[in-house]
C-alpha cells in the first residue's frame, strides 16, 4: 500500500463503492465532471444515487518556526512558477490498442469513404476535440438545425468522440463521413430515453436521408411482438438494403439477466456487442444471450472494451463511461476500416452481411459463449479474415 499525504487529497471528492460503502474512491471533479446520476450509472449504484463523502481533516497546531519555514518555501515555489500544476487526465488507449484498432490505423486506415450513422442523443460539436468535425445532423426530438446533444448525459457526444475526436484522445476512425441523428433525450430522472417511433424514424433517415453504409446503435430496449416493434422493422429495412448494423447487447447482466440481448441487437443479421473491462474479463452488467440460433448469428457475437472508457463529454470535458454502448462504437469502428479497404462489400442487398459476420467468427476463433460471444474484438484478425468476394446475388 502506498501512503498518500493528506494534502494531496485536497479538493477531491470521495465516492463509496457499491457493495462496500466503507471503501472510498477519490475523484477529482475538475478532471472528470461527474454528476450524481452519471456517477451512479458508471459505478454500478443505479438506480440509487451515490453522493460524495466530504474529507474531514484533523487540525494540527503548527509552531511559529514551522509557519516561517512554510512561508519561505511558498516564496521559492512561487518565484519558480511551480504553482502551475495540472492534474493529468487519464486516457483509454488500452481500449484502442487491445482491440487492434490502432494497429489498423498505423497501416493507414481511418474509415475514409465510409458513411457511418449514429442514432443517439445527438452530438455537441463545440467540444474542442470535435471542432471542425463535419457532421450531417438531424434532430428528431426537436427542430434544431445545428448539432446539439439532448441527453441528460452527453451520451451521443461520447460515442462520437470514440470515433472522430482529435484532442486529448484520438478517435478510431476520424476519416469517416459522419451522420448523427438525435433521437434520444434526457428525462426528469436524469436518464436518456427515446420513443420507439422517433428512433425508428431516425434509423430510416440514416438509410434513406443520409445513405449510410453502417449504422451504429448504442441503444436497446425490450423485445416486442414482431409487427408492433417499429424499431426492429426499420433495422430490417436497412439490413435488406445492405446497410450493416452494429447494436449494443444491453446492460442488464448479472443475477437478474433474462438471457436475452436487447432489441434490436437480437436480430440475426445485426452484430450484437457485449462489454469487457481492461483486463479482458466480461463486464458484470453486460447482457447475456441464450445460445440459440446458428453461427454466425448467436448472441452476442463479440465483446469489446466498455468499462471506464474515456471520451468527449459536455462542457468541453472528458468523461469515463461504462456500458455496451461504448463497446458497440469500437466494433463499428473496426467494421468501418474493413469497409474502407473493401468497398465491394457495400452492396444494395444483404448478401455480404452474413459473409462479414462469418469472417468475424472465424477471426475470433472461440466456440460461442452466451456472455463473451465468439470472443474479444480483434480488428486486425477480422480485417485479415474478410474475403471481399461476396456470394453472387441470386
Amino acid at each position: 500500500m502506498t501512503a498518500v499525504r493528506p494534502s494531496a487529497l485536497d479538493g477531491m471528492e470521495f465516492l463509496p463503492e457499491p457493495g462496500e460503502p466503507r471503501i472510498l474512491t477519490a475523484v477529482d471533479p475538475s478532471a472528470v465532471q461527474h454528476e450524481a446520476q452519471w456517477r451512479s450509472e458508471v459505478m454500478g449504484w443505479a438506480p440509487a444515487l451515490v453522493t460524495s463523502v466530504p474529507m474531514r481533516r484533523r487540525q494540527v497546531a503548527r509552531s511559529s518556526l514551522g509557519l516561517v519555514i512554510l512561508l519561505i518555501l511558498v516564496g521559492i515555489v512561487a518565484s519558480q512558477g511551480w504553482f502551475l500544476v495540472e492534474i493529468p487526465l487519464g486516457d483509454s488507449e488500452w481500449a484502442f490498442e487491445d482491440t487492434g484498432l490502432r494497429e489498423l490505423a498505423d497501416e493507414g486506415y481511418d474509415g475514409t469513404g465510409v458513411r457511418v450513422c449514429v442514432v443517439d442523443t445527438g452530438v455537441d460539436t463545440t467540444h474542442s476535440a470535435l471542432e471542425g468535425q463535419r457532421v450531417e445532423f438531424r434532430d428528431f426530438v426537436g427542430t434544431s438545425s445545428e448539432p446539439l446533444d439532448r441527453g441528460a448525459t452527453a451520451h451521443g457526444t461520447m460515442m462520437v468522440g470514440l470515433m472522430v475526436a482529435d484532442g486529448h484522445q484520438k478517435g478510431a476512425v476520424p476519416g469517416i463521413t459522419l451522420g448523427v441523428a438525435a433521437a434520444l433525450s434526457g428525462d426528469v430522472d436524469g436518464d436518456n430515453t427515446g420513443d420507439d417511433l422517433i428512433v425508428a424514424e431516425a434509423i430510416d433517415w440514416c438509410r434513406t436521408g443520409f445513405d449510410a453504409d453502417l449504422i451504429s446503435l448504442s441503444l436497446g430496449g425490450e423485445r416486442m411482438d414482431g409487427e408492433r416493434d417499429v424499431v426492429v422493422s426499420s433495422v430490417r429495412r436497412a439490413l435488406d438494403e445492405g446497410v450493416y448494423v452494429v447494436a449494443a447487447a444491453g446492460n442488464d447482466g448479472g443475477q437478474d439477466d433474462d438471457g436475452q440481448v436487447a432489441s434490436p441487437a437480437f436480430l440475426p443479421r445485426v452484430i450484437a456487442v457485449g462489454a469487457s473491462n481492461e483486463s479482458g474479463a466480461i463486464w458484470s452488467n453486460s447482457s447475456r444471450g441464450d445460445g440459440s440460433g446458428d453461427a454466425p448469428n448467436q448472441k452476442p457475437e463479440v465483446v469489446a472494451p466498455g468499462v471506464n472508457v474515456i471520451s468527449t463529454g459536455s462542457d468541453d470535458a472528458w468523461y469515463a463511461s461504462s456500458g455496451t454502448s461504448v463497446s458497440t462504437v469500437l466494433v463499428s469502428s473496426a467494421l468501418a476500416m474493413i469497409l474502407e479497404a473493401h468497398p465491394e462489400l457495400m452492396v444494395e442487398d444483404d448478401r455480404c452481411i452474413e459473409h462479414v459476420k462469418f469472417a468475424l467468427r472465424e477471426a475470433l476463433g472461440s466456440p460461442h459463449d452466451p456472455s463473451t460471444g465468439y470472443g474479444m474484438l480483434d480488428a486486425k484478425a477480422w480485417f485479415e479474415q474478410v474475403d471481399p468476394t461476396c456470394p453472387s446475388a441470386e
